[in-house]
This record gives structure tokens, sequence and C-alpha cells, in this order.
């Protein structure tokens, strides 16, 4: 999709999630739709109708960065969502072209992530790509070992792989806020055709991708507790933990840290040394 079209939707879902009385207006008055009318968010921000409705319906216009934190302000945008919209209107930080096909993670990242074995952790590709994983990743989802082409993608596992949607507990709000990460996190390749082909056979498989994703939700990456309940090893908690290589900016390094004085880490390891 054309990233002005995207920058369009994200203003129009983010404008009908604002109540009047959140900017100051008052409220009670007769709306045909939710939200926010396109004339009192382009008053309140100083801009014309005539350009903020443009700027909506994905139009070529340019728009100055003290404008868009203008609308950022107006719409109460947090940083992920304020970043999000820089990086649509092409006015956020430069993002390097993603390589066209498959990459293979560095050599230093692979004994980096074995290195931290009992922990489980991978290594994500510009797209949420699966690059490398280490022993313990496997043990904890072991249908990764089987993954090929567009399937082998965090996103696609945890929406279309029903033994991830087992494995992971409360796996609406981890798979809501995985969406928005991703979102967030690939919003400068949102023309890129295997990202267009991601969401389009996603949104095709699940259900509930196809009714979440046009929310246009996104979210920061926050350091957090994640808990699964595993076939053989029962139930397991993990803190949750992403790094950026800054040789390799394009990736990511995910690591799922035991809890101190957790045993999770140590009984993953066990069964499978038992069985």
């Amino acid at each position: 999709m054309d990233r002005r079209a995207d920058l369009g939707e994200f203003l129009r879902a983010r404008r009908a999630a604002m109540h009047p009385e959140d900017v100051g207006l008052p409220a009670g008055v007769h709306r045909r739709t939710p939200g926010l009318r396109r004339e009192e968010v382009a008053m309140l921000a100083g801009v014309s109708v005539t350009w903020y409705t443009w700027l909506e319906q994905g139009r070529r216009i340019n728009a100055s960065r003290d404008v868009l934190d203008a609308l950022a302000r107006t719409l109460r945008l947090d940083a992920a969502e304020h970043e999000h919209l820089l990086t649509l209107a092409d006015a956020g930080h430069p993002t390097p072209p993603a390589p066209a096909g498959p990459i293979d993670a560095p050599d230093a990242l692979v004994r980096l992530i074995d290195a931290m074995a009992p922990a489980p952790a991978y290594v994500l590709g510009p797209r949420w790509e699966f690059v490398a994983w280490n022993r313990s990743q496997a043990l904890l989802y072991p249908t990764i070992d089987q993954l090929d082409g567009l399937e082998r993608n965090l996103l696609w596992v945890v929406f279309a792989e029903p033994n991830a949607r087992a494995l992971i507990v409360d796996w609406e709000g981890q798979a809501r806020r995985i969406m928005d990460e991703f979102r967030a996190g690939t919003a400068a390749l949102r023309d890129d055709p295997i990202v267009a082909e991601l969401v389009a056979s996603l949104s095709a498989v699940s259900e509930e991708f196809a009714a979440w994703w046009p929310h246009q939700d996104v979210a920061q990456f926050q350091t957090r507790v994640r808990r699964y309940r595993h076939a053989r090893a029962g139930e397991l908690v993990f803190e949750y933990q992403q790094l950026t290589p800054s040789e390799w900016p394009a990736l990511k390094v995910v690591c799922q840290l035991p809890l101190p004085d957790d045993d999770s880490a140590a009984r993953l390891t066990a069964w499978h040394n038992v069985a």
C-alpha cells in the first residue's frame, strides 16, 4: 500500500478515537461519525480544512515537521504514534531499504544468542522474519524448525500457527501488542512487497488479524513478562527483552530471560534431556 494512503488511514483512525471533550470542545453535540470532525482537527492544528482533507485522502502534498508535530499534539498521539506519523509522512529518521530477499544472521549474532542459553533467544530481520534462533527457543517452540518462506515470521507464527496460540498465555493481549509493535517497526517498509504479502495473507487466514489491523494502532517495544503453557515443561515465565545491534540496525535480538528465583529455563531444558 502507498505510504500516503497509510498516512490518511492512520489520521482518520486517530481522529475517530478522539472525544470532543479531550480537546476542550463541548460534548453532547450530535455527530454522524465518532470522534472529531476534520474541521475541528484542522482548526486546532492551525491548518486549512482543505489541506488537512487532502492529507487524509493520501494526496501527494508535503507536510512540514512543525505541522506534523501540531497534528500529533491535537490528536494526543503518544511517542510511538508520533514517530509513526513522521515515518508515514517521510519526516522521520531515514530507514535503509530492506534486502530484497532472505538474509542470514551474522555469525557474531548467532554466537551471541547461543551464549544466552538456557534463555530462549532469536534474531529477527527487518520484516520480523526469523533469521536465527538458539536451541532453547527451539525447545520452547519446536515448530520453528519447520517454518519456511513467508511463514518463518514472528507475526505469522503468532496469528496463524495453532501451536503458538496454544502456547502463549493471554494470547489476545500479546497478539495485539505484537501487531502494534510490528506496524510501528515496519512503517518504513509498508510499500515492501513481502510485507504487503504478509499482511494480505494474514488478513485471509486470521479473523483476529483482519479485524484488528485496520485500527491503525502502533506501540513501541516494551520489556515485559511473557507466560507460556508448554506441553512438556508446564507453565513458563520469562522477561521479554529486545536489543538492536549497532553494527546491524536492521536486525533485532530478542531474548527471553529467566526471572530471579524462577526455574522456567531449567525446566525447559530438563524435559528435553529426560526425553
